[in-house]
């Protein structure tokens, strides 16, 4: 390389010297000939310093730029853009390797050393998302740091790092968490949600902030015991009535039987509106409710309000009396009204005629609860079972209400760092932020919006916390658009409008920073529409597009495509030019680009926004 640099300086001297013989050949020749040697020298002179610079800028300077950005990174650099760099390039790739080796030993030895921390982890996150009651945890700001499923369910949008009170009626809390500082160790609160759902609670002091525990307010309704006394006073009330019945009725015995056979009805009622709202909240999966019965299709990853035991026995129960017919019932499951799903055994034959259904259910199915037949299971969910055929196929169906609000495989959500991280931290690994992307009908400032996607990030880390969806934009998808994201006009048909959509990712949002690769576009989307949605977009806002040229230098290319290549992230093919699929690709290149960035001293958002605002004529800033 010093021979190289040496043949480089020499050339550019010799022909520099070369430059200026003819500019005292020229200057010889009289008036007209020094001012053309001054000329021939300028040029000449300037001409072979921009190209000895370009040389450097091409050979030298990128590739020192490319490569540290691949070491800050953890990648290991590619030896044909340091070929110039002489020895510099392969120890840089030695080093990154035996980086590489030295960090996979490393996290396989913390690996083994944290399974048994992860094994109790797991139970103990077992067991609280199986908690019947709604679990929220929120540190001494109000800030929530852990809930469960149940208290997702409970409390719509609930997520980490927002605020308590947004959720539920802010006085009722606050009165709570007076008693709490005059010395009550916890107490009961019956409190509003932001959707109008009387809650009933008890907040508890725990080190740190507060530990809310949440269950549906009991619906006002008679005693039981009251209803069935009703039942029986009007039963004893209209049997001597009948046995009174020995000729022609007389009008005033007709109008008295009439009035105890309208209480009658009316008890019965109220006492099936009891046994309606004392069904479980408690939930169950399809596979808990369907364990031990043969389906005709895959499991789908449903979620129902349901009773695991007493249904899973019954319909057992059900599938073993079928059998008893000479039939092989299967499993199924069909939409119904929203919200709700059908379960229903199938079998090809002829249907249970429904007196012999009656009988079946008049058994108790569940050994562990003898005294409870199968009419009453279901009367317990508020639900039925009856017989149905179609063509040649019969079938027993049974509705039950899906649990909304339920987290696929995610039970409980958490990050109790979050307490400890303090109000004011700008940190990159402490911020809150929502990476987020959108598809529109075009490119153009008149297009709309037809799909957007946002996961939240907490602390360096993905919560699990996510927002998807289409967008009706009101206006006919162009076929080029349908090209790259695929998504058609019917399938943004019954999708929310614009308002209905921003309102809801707003609320998402909350008051996190925003990340986006080109944010500029997307953020441009959602400002043009305030006007139209009410939905105000005033957060902080990064860009990965600009972060990316601040490790590898504006020169470098800075697509979402180029960036994922250079960080080892792959995107499926099918997940590309979707709002989520990007999303996620842009959250994990965010991820990867904290180290490096803290490498470089860039450590803030305030110090980002700084160096940011350095690449203006790449790529103007997103913030206001």
């Amino acid at each position: 390389m010093r021979r190289r640099v040496l043949a480089l300086f020499a050339g550019t001297l010799a022909l520099a010297l070369v430059v200026a013989g003819l500019a005292l050949w020229r200057a010889g020749q009289g008036t007209d000939g020094l001012v053309q040697a001054i000329m021939l020298l300028g040029f000449g002179l300037t001409g072979l310093l921009t190209g000895l610079w370009f040389l450097f800028d091409q050979n030298v300077a990128r590739p020192i730029e490319t490569l540290a950005g691949a070491l800050r990174t953890g990648g290991v650099p590619d030896q044909k853009q340091s070929r110039y760099l002489a020895d510099l390039g392969p120890a840089a790739r030695d080093a990154a390797l035996a980086r590489q080796r030295s960090d996979q030993a490393l996290a396989l030895a913390l690996d083994r050393h944290a399974a048994e921390i992860m094994r109790e982890k797991a139970s103990l996150e077992s067991i609280l998302a199986d908690f019947g009651a709604g679990a929220v945890m929120a540190d001494a700001r109000g800030r929530v740091v852990f809930y469960n499923a149940s208290a997702a369910r409970l409390l719509p949008g609930l997520a980490l790092d927002r605020d308590l009170g947004g959720h539920l009626s802010p006085g009722a809390l606050i009165a709570a968490r007076m008693r709490l500082a005059a010395g009550a160790q916890a107490t009961d609160l019956s409190c509003l949600t932001a959707q109008g759902v009387r809650l009933q609670g008890r907040l508890r002091p725990v080190e740190g902030g507060l530990l809310l525990i949440l269950r549906d307010r009991a619906v006002e309704r008679p005693a039981p015991r009251a209803t069935l006394e009703a039942l029986r006073r009007h039963a004893a009330t209209l049997v001597p009535m009948l046995d009174a019945l020995d000729g022609p009725i007389p009008p005033a015995l007709a109008a008295a039987i009439r009035a105890e056979g309208q209480g009658l009805a009316q008890a019965t009622r109220t006492l099936s509106q009891i046994l309606a709202t004392d069904a479980p909240g408690d939930t169950a999966t399809l596979a808990e409710l369907t364990a031990g019965l043969t389906w005709a299709e895959p499991l789908l990853p449903l979620v129902f309000r349901a009773e695991a035991a007493g249904l899973n026995a019954l319909l057992l129960m059900l599938d073993a009396q079928v059998r008893a017919l000479g039939h092989g019932p299967r499993m199924a499951v069909h939409p119904d009204q929203p919200g709700q799903m059908r379960l229903a055994l199938e079998w090809a034959g002829a249907p249970v005629p429904i007196g012999q259904l009656e009988g079946w259910l008049e058994e108790a199915p569940d050994p562990g609860q003898p005294g409870l037949t199968g009419a009453e299971i279901l009367a317990r969910h508020g639900t039925g079972l009856w017989p149905e055929a179609e063509g040649a196929t019969a079938r027993l169906v049974m509705p039950l209400p899906l649990a909304q609000g339920h987290a696929d495989g995610a039970g409980v959500t958490y990050d109790f760092a979050l307490a400890a991280r303090g109000a004011a931290s700008s940190r990159l690994s402490d911020l809150t932020c929502v990476v987020f992307d959108t598809e529109t009908t075009g490119l153009e400032d008149r297009d709309r919006i037809v799909q957007i996607a946002g996961l939240r990030l907490a602390r360096g880390r993905l919560t699990g916390e996510r927002f998807e969806t289409l967008v009706n934009p009101g206006r006919p998808i162009p076929p080029a658009s349908t090209a790259i994201h695929g998504i058609t006009d019917a399938m943004v048909a019954d999708a929310p409008d614009l308002t209905a959509a921003l309102t809801a990712f707003r609320h998402f949002c909350d008051d996190s920073v925003l990340i986006a690769h080109n944010a500029p576009f997307d953020m441009g989307f959602l400002r043009r529409a305030e006007a139209e949605t009410g939905a105000r977009f005033d957060n902080r806002v990064l860009d990965t597009v600009l972060l990316s040229a601040m490790v590898w230098g504006q020169s470098e290319v800075h697509s979402l495509d180029a960036l994922t290549e250079r960080l080892g992230i792959v995107i499926p093919p099918e997940a590309r030019h979707t709002a989520m699929g990007d999303t996620i690709a842009t959250a994990e290149a965010f991820l990867r680009l904290i180290p490096a960035l803290e490498a470089k001293g860039i450590t803030r958002f305030e110090e980002a926004l700084t160096e940011a605002r350095r690449h203006r004529r790449l790529i103007e800033d997103a913030n206001r």
